[in-house]
């Protein structure tokens, strides 16, 4: 534009009467005025043309010049609502008014789908789905197989768990099996209070759960929540995980190493995966999980993975550990076993008998891992070697080579795991159990009911009964027994 100036201003210097310069007035010469004059016509048909190209090079140019500052406008406008919309965002953090939709029903379904706008920041979930996650204390025994015998020792591990739903009296919290396995007390710290210098343990009980699905459910007493703590604490909005889309971002939140509840964030890597672990019965456990590289640690176990909105889609379970290795956490889709987990809140919360009330089976009994399910075509459960005279297991009619698979209509897999769940049990309750009879034709699944009784009445019958193990019957048709190097107890 400065270009085009300048050469209006010498045109004009070059046909005017007078030229000025250095402010001295120099007068034309008479030819070039005669000259001037017998050229005006023709200038005047050349200046025509020039002054319409000029017009129409005038009109193009504002118009090209006129269409980016248009789009510029329109940029400087949506980034100044960008600005505004993150202010407001900031606002509604820093007065404690979140922006995400929390409820207090008892594990609600939403199929709200993936917001990919991004309209809740990782603060703001942070925010707004600490108080639904708890740190879990588990002190147990665990039993120790060597080559010298079998032996007991204390243990204290460290988990999350994540608050799904209420009942009248109790607060009711999903976590992974794992976590409370082998338990003899457990103790909750909500997350609002761990950070204080004496934290308050609430003590909590086994409700109910799914070892093969590594699921349960604990409760905590209301009578044991003071009202300063319901204020502090929140109901997780259950959302929908069978809509997830790969690269889709997640929040990950959990008790990491039992340092107390920390937050880390990334995406879904992975759907379906099929993962198998190790169970505490040298046997194996395969499911499909969410794969994720979110850091997920020891002591995640349990906790929430959450979609941006906020909602629980996952509950996180597993890491693999190795050198190799890096990225690559799971997590147990919500939608997969929301209608398990409605089950086990259901179930009837027990405390933990005394030792002498206790009740018995009257069997002597063997694991029967994965391993030795494959390697003899059994199922897994508990391969029941010894039966006991005048024992409640005799009674209700099962036999030496059952195998027991459920109890009260929870999974057993192991002894141990029955010696687990008889502590919550009195002698004289009457339960249903579920064991696989083998025929002709295979394995069968019967359902027995017993009553159960107390050591004191199987007495030294149980310890010196002259009942010897059972060698089960090969397809082959020759015996084996695959049990014989473990140690059996009476339970």
């Amino acid at each position: 534009m400065e270009l085009g100036n300048n050469n209006n201003s010498n045109q004009s210097q070059c046909y005017n009467d007078v030229a000025w310069n250095n402010n001295t007035v120099i007068q034309a010469p008479p030819a070039i005025l005669n000259k001037k004059q017998k050229n005006s016509g023709n200038f005047k048909k050349k200046v025509i043309p020039v002054v319409c190209l000029g017009l129409i090079f005038g009109v193009t140019a504002g118009a090209s010049f006129s269409a980016p500052a248009y789009l510029a406008t329109r940029e400087l406008k949506q980034t100044k609502a960008e600005i505004e919309q993150m202010q407001e965002d900031l606002a509604a953090i820093y007065s404690n008014k979140p922006s995400i939709n929390t409820t207090t029903d008892s594990l609600s379904t939403s199929n709200v789908s993936y917001n990919a706008d991004k309209n809740a920041t990782i603060t703001a979930i942070a925010q707004n789905c600490l108080p639904s996650v708890v740190s879990i204390t588990n002190k147990g025994i665990t039993e120790v197989r060597t080559m010298f015998g079998t032996y007991q020792q204390d243990t204290t591990s460290s988990g999350s768990g994540i608050i799904i739903g209420q009942n009248d009296s109790e607060l009711l919290i999903v976590t992974n099996y794992h976590v409370i396995s082998g338990s003899n007390e457990l103790s909750v710290i909500f997350s609002y209070d761990e950070d204080s210098d004496n934290p308050s343990l609430v003590s909590a009980k086994i409700k109910g759960y799914e070892a093969d699905k590594d699921l349960a459910v604990i409760s905590v007493s209301l009578s044991d929540i003071t009202e300063d703590m319901r204020s502090q604490i929140k109901i997780a909005t259950i959302g929908n995980s069978s809509n997830l889309v790969l690269g889709q971002e997640v929040v990950a939140i959990g008790n990491a190493l039992g340092y107390g509840q920390s937050v880390t964030t990334g995406i879904i890597s992975a759907l379906n995966r099929e993962v198998t672990v190790s169970d505490d019965n040298g046997g194996t456990i395969t499911n499909k999980l969410i794969q994720t590289d979110a850091a997920i640690n020891p002591g995640n176990s349990g906790g929430a993975l959450l979609n941006m909105n906020g909602e629980l889609i996952g509950i996180n379970s597993v890491k693999v550990s190795s050198s190799s290795v890096e990225g690559m956490g799971y997590a147990i889709p919500i939608s997969d076993v929301q209608s398990i987990i409605e089950e086990l809140m259901l179930k009837e919360t027990r405390d933990v008998v005394e030792e002498t009330a206790q009740g018995y089976l009257g069997i002597g009994g063997t694991d029967v891992t994965s391993e030795i399910s494959k390697t003899y075509d059994m199922p897994i459960g508990i391969y029941i070697n010894t039966i006991y005279d005048n024992s409640p297991a005799k009674a209700a009619g099962l036999a030496k080579g059952n195998i027991i698979t459920k109890f009260d209509g929870q999974t057993v897999r192991s002894m141990s795991e029955l010696k687990s769940l008889l502590t919550y049990y009195r002698a004289g309750e009457t339960v249903d159990i579920i064991a696989m009879v083998q025929s002709a034709d295979g394995y069968s699944e019967q359902t027995f009911q017993l009553t159960l009784g107390t050591k004191e009445v199987l007495g030294d019958d149980a310890n010196s009964s002259n009942d010897t193990q059972v060698q089960p019957e090969s397809p082959s048709g020759g015996y084996y027994n695959p049990f014989d190097f473990w140690s059996n107890f009476p339970y």
